[in-house]
């Protein structure tokens, strides 16, 4: 008895079970679409150089940024856009860190 089975409901069934999962998880926050505006590049970001002795000028309204020491690493937060975190990173990817808080140090066998 050979009969053939009706293909078109297992594959309706695994599309929606897909299209459920990544639904239940963006919603619970798991799944994230980026999109441009929620990425802030470094160069949007200048690096003022203090010299002794020498004056510097900064606007006195602060930035919608804000940073945050965690576990050795400047991780940013921004004010406007909830939920959008970063760690500050140079040109090669590499965590910009933090002074005088203790980093997690690379162990030797």
């Amino acid at each position: 008895m050979s009969e053939e089975r009706n293909a078109i409901p297992l594959i309706i069934t695994g599309i929606c079970s897909i299209l459920g999962t990544v639904a239940a998880l963006w919603w619970y926050g798991y799944l994230h679409f980026a999109k441009p505006e929620d990425a802030l590049l470094l160069s949007e970001f200048t690096m003022l150089k203090t010299v002794p002795g020498e004056d510097y000028k900064i606007s006195l309204q602060p930035a919608a940024q804000v940073a945050q020491c965690i576990d050795g690493v400047l991780v940013m937060f921004d004010t406007e856009q909830k939920g959008l975190t970063g760690v500050l990173v140079d040109n090669k990817k590499k965590a910009v860190r933090c002074v005088g808080q203790e980093t997690a140090q690379k162990l030797e066998p």
